[in-house]
């Protein structure tokens, strides 16, 4: 079998604040954050994964959080030589850094491009102080303009842009505004999603006024057109890009490619020669994480061949052009034969164009869900 390429997520749990939407692995940090403690664990939870990289380079790594740019660019370079001494770098790799607009200055934005770091995803969110404010963000308006040129003029050519609508209280009028300011900064990627309620979070336990849905189809179908007449295409559900700018990274998440995940909380999947795929997660607390010497693994679990077709498009139909057929059987070792029932239900609901790829429909994305419902074991 053919293992996939494979890619490397780092997390690094740590903000300045925890957003009241916020569901992800992240901790406001009290005092000074122990970078050099937390580079060295994440290099040894690395190498407890040596085995499965299996000579294969590393294509891109993510650097994610919490808010990465926390971190000095010091540190994060200490990371990647470390890493590069345990593997192979493929020689066009793409190394990406989440930014917050209130962390970062243009000196730093300097030292991130001169350790390597070639794409940056900035978490803006809105563009109005008001929503900043009642999403709990540290920075203005003002200052994400101002993060965009500084990273610009330190010579990021690659550059996205996290921006979302729905938010409490927000009307069409504004949420296009918002997706305007964004466009008129003119980045290579923008990712435009709404805002969800999620459990465990300050919203869930105190839900905000969301816009009605008949408001949020209007901000979604409108601000898909302006994303188009301004020369983005949605590659993925919540992606936009311009030419040749998607992100590398995620694309190989959705076209099912193994990626190792260290840090604190951070999630894994990988491919064994033999064919076997299995999920694994890091310890989440970061004391926790650190207090760790070599076993840095929670917890894993082997993904059974029931599951996979369900596994294999729950990613695969994340992306507007679907995937080719033969990638089906690449990257789970199944014939295509065992998801033809499904596909022909697909098709004959119109949730597919046709067969010849597995490519979701103009229906079948708005119906995602029922879409995935028929691959279910």
């Amino acid at each position: 079998m053919t293992l996939p390429p494979l890619g490397l997520y780092v997390h690094i749990p740590w903000c300045v604040r925890k957003c009241p939407y916020c569901d992800f692995n992240s901790h406001a940090a009290n005092g000074e954050l122990p970078e050099t403690d937390y580079v060295s664990a994440l290099l040894r939870d690395f190498s407890s994964e040596a085995e499965a990289i299996q000579g294969r380079p590393i294509e891109t790594i993510f650097i994610g959080g919490g808010t990465p740019s926390l971190f000095s660019a010091n540190a994060l370079g200490i990371l990647l030589k470390g890493l590069q001494q345990q593997c192979e770098f493929a020689p066009d790799i793409e190394i990406t850094l989440e930014a917050n607009p209130g962390t970062t200055e243009h000196h730093r934005f300097q030292d991130y491009r001169a350790i390597g770091i070639n794409r940056l995803s900035i978490g803006v969110q809105s563009f109005d102080d008001l929503k900043l404010q009642t999403l709990g963000r540290i920075h203005s308006s003002d200052q994400a303009i101002k993060a965009f040129s500084q990273a610009r003029q330190a010579d990021f050519r690659r550059i996205n842009l996290d921006l979302m609508f729905g938010l409490p209280g927000q009307s069409p009028e504004q949420a296009l505004q918002d997706l305007q300011q964004a466009i008129s900064l003119q980045p290579d990627h923008i990712s435009w999603y709404q805002l969800t309620i999620e459990p465990n979070t300050e919203f869930y336990s105190k839900p905000p006024q969301l816009p009605a849905d008949d408001n949020l189809w209007v901000m979604q179908q409108q601000g898909l057109k302006h994303l188009l007449d301004a020369g983005y295409l949605q590659y993925e559900t919540s992606a936009y890009a311009r030419a040749n700018q998607q992100c590398r990274h995620n694309l190989n998440y959705w076209r099912f490619g193994d990626f190792i995940g260290i840090g604190a909380g951070a999630h894994g999947k990988l491919t064994s020669p033999q064919g076997a795929i299995v999920r694994n997660w890091k310890t989440r607390m970061p004391s926790q994480y650190l207090a760790r010497e070599q076993d840095f693994t929670a917890g894993q679990r082997r993904l059974e061949s029931a599951e996979l077709p369900l596994e294999f498009m729950m990613n695969a139909l994340r992306l507007s052009d679907g995937v080719e057929r033969s990638l089906f059987t690449e990257r789970t070792g199944l014939p295509i034969s065992r998801i033809d029932q499904p596909l022909q239900q697909a098709e004959a609901k119109g949730l597919f164009e046709n067969l010849t790829r597995l490519q979701p429909s103009e229906r079948g994305r708005l119906f995602l869900n029922d879409l995935l419902e028929l691959f279910l074991p």
